[in-house]
């Protein structure tokens, strides 16, 4: 048995499985997607190990914001964000995508 597994992962996104169970959905084109859905389908962004950007649903991280999601880019700990129902996710990708150190 293996002990390790290489990944195409330069970070991970988390994003709040209870957050996005309250919500039902509000992303995506026609605003029925999960948040973590939706990322999944941006390029650059997946679920497999071959993604260059993880995205993983976790339990609950403990924030809850009402009608958003709370999220946090595993190469910028400190920053957590709170993303509101209906946002452009393409526009978040795109951030999400840039280094920490380049983000407004």
């Amino acid at each position: 048995m293996k002990d390790q597994v290489r990944s195409g992962w330069t970070g991970a996104v988390l994003v709040c499985g209870k957050c996005s169970k309250k919500l039902g959905g509000g992303f995506g084109a026609k605003g029925k997607a999960s948040l973590a859905k939706a990322l999944r389908s941006e390029p650059g962004f997946g679920k497999g190990r071959k993604a260059a950007v993880g995205v993983v649903e976790v339990k609950c991280l403990g924030i809850c914001p009402r009608g958003a999601v709370t999220i946090v880019d595993s190469r910028a700990p400190g920053c957590w964000r709170i993303v509101p129902a209906g946002a452009n996710v393409e526009a978040l990708a795109g951030q999400l995508s840039l280094p920490p150190s380049s983000r407004t």
